[in-house]
């Protein structure tokens, strides 16, 4: 019982944040002099990374196992490796431009599989015999990260499409 009001807690707390930080970032894109909003936002997307961790970390406990083994469990892992895609280049640099595509692509994940159309899979079950060898997790858990990284990839490539269709409309404009 205390799990699962943990996890339930874990999971308001970690969506709520995410939320306030790409309110955040959308106030921060239309106004580029506000750097203290830019610097809690920050701060938030590392809380949102620990509560996610203590969530997972909290369904390992309870289940007996690694935490992949529904669709539930898969986003709340693909939501935590978008965190941490976003983590660790702000730990290198301390200047993160993919913040934006990172923590929408988090709430988009985290919100759909904290919604109601997947409330009778949070539930943590058994596993098949098959799904029990550790070789299986960790190919699992690298493909989910790689996915996370695919599709923040892919965002940035359809962003720099965008921008520089942008450019070449003011060129255009200019040129003529």
């Amino acid at each position: 019982m205390i799990f699962s009001t943990l996890e339930h807690i874990l999971t308001h707390i970690s969506f709520s944040i995410v939320s306030i930080v790409i309110t955040v970032h959308l106030i921060t894109l239309l106004g580029n002099e506000i750097i203290k909003p830019y610097d809690s936002s920050e701060k938030g997307m590392i809380a949102t990374f620990l509560c996610l961790t203590g969530l997972l970390t909290t369904r390992w406990i309870y289940s007996g196992h690694f935490p992949l083994s529904d669709l539930y469990e898969s986003l709340i892992f693909l939501s935590w490796s978008f965190s941490l895609i976003h983590i660790v280049p702000y730990f290198k640099i301390r200047k993160n431009d993919l913040t934006t595509i990172t923590a929408s692509i988090t709430i988009f994940t985290q919100g759909f599989a904290t919604s109601g159309l997947l409330n009778e899979i949070h539930k943590p079950t058994i596993l098949v015999p098959a799904l029990q060898s550790e070789w299986l997790i960790m190919h699992v858990s690298m493909m989910i990260l790689s996915y996370a990284a695919l599709l923040c990839g892919s965002l940035l490539s359809v962003a720099l499409l965008v921008i520089f269709r942008k450019i070449f409309i003011v060129l255009k404009v200019i040129i003529y």
